[in-house]
């Protein structure tokens, strides 16, 4: 008789048996168990070379929505959610005229973080937070696809939307949040939105917040102020050394490197959308610091840069 099926079933057995028993403790523990990068979504303005740094001044030019999906001991997490299924539902509506015009998204409904993370083999009432790292239509259009889920900001982001100004209503899509978001807002508020306030803790040398208690060694938001008023890097312990998404802190990789190199159209936009200058630059001038004196501890990537995107997801 042949054994050796018996045998190899039995070792599988067994490693699977390890790995849900080592699961379960990580899980008991609080921690985060896997972190998957994805991008939620396409855009192809004009001009390569102004946008991107090289190649063609005719072909279009390529930025992405880079976005976490953390799975954890307190379920699944999406740091920025990129285009959601509505949005491509109702391009015109939830985006706008203009936005669609000089973006042009692709609005591919494989690249939702809904669709990859059902592809992923996760079950999407499993996100149980999202972290938008500010609420611009790029980042929080796919909020509205986990209703459920507790959506954690600062209070300074929140009044953009609650309480806008003229440029506040000219800036942010308000469509995308009808569904009335499970807001957790991380410091005091007169809105009567949920408040939470959290002790303030300190993060090679940045403020930081921890938004959920069971992962308060684990995950962390930075304010990040000046392209928003309430602009936050998200900071993910992976192993030994720190993730920190920076949102759109920066938009170009050379920007936190000790030569920098900001294509001329890419410089114009991120000049044009900012909220607060002086904020912005000392936000900038600080991560270049951190990620020249820390490389070896921390890896920063922003949200729209495709290079950085590959350096994740190309293996």
């Amino acid at each position: 008789m042949n054994t050796s099926k018996p045998r190899a079933d039995s070792a599988a057995q067994n490693n699977q048996d390890n790995n849900n028993e080592h699961n379960r403790l990580a899980r008991k523990a609080g921690s985060i168990l896997r972190i998957h990068h994805l991008n939620c979504g396409t855009m192809c303005p004009a001009c390569q070379k102004l946008i991107n740094g090289y190649g063609s001044w005719k072909k279009p030019a390529k930025l992405v929505c880079h976005c976490l999906l953390l799975d954890t001991s307190v379920g699944l997490i999406l740091v920025d959610c990129g285009f959601g299924s509505r949005d491509l539902q109702n391009p015109q509506g939830r985006l706008g005229s203009t936005f669609l015009k000089l973006a042009r998204p692709t609005l591919d409904k494989t690249e939702t973080a809904l669709y990859q993370i059902q592809a992923l083999g996760y079950d999407p009432q499993d996100v149980k937070h999202l972290i938008p790292t500010h609420l611009d239509l790029d980042h929080a259009g796919g909020l509205s696809d986990f209703p459920a889920a507790s959506v954690h900001v600062l209070e300074a982001e929140l009044l953009q939307i609650v309480q806008p100004d003229m440029r506040d209503l000219l800036r942010f899509r308000t469509v995308q949040f009808e569904h009335q978001p499970q807001w957790i807002v991380h410091g005091q508020t007169q809105t009567g939105t949920q408040s939470q306030s959290q002790s303030a803790k300190r993060w090679f040398g940045f403020d930081a917040i921890a938004p959920i208690a069971e992962l308060a060694n684990d995950l962390l938001l930075i304010p990040l102020i000046g392209h928003t008023k309430g602009h936050v890097g998200v900071a993910v312990r992976q192993d030994k050394k720190w993730l920190l998404h920076c949102g759109d802190a920066y938009f170009h990789h050379s920007q936190v490197t000790a030569q920098p190199r900001m294509p001329a159209g890419l410089r114009f936009f991120e000049n044009l959308v900012k909220t607060y200058r002086k904020p912005r630059l000392q936000s900038l001038a600080r991560l270049q610091q951190l990620a020249v004196q820390h490389a070896d501890e921390v890896s920063l990537f922003c949200a729209h840069d495709p290079h950085e995107l590959m350096r994740y997801t190309s293996h």
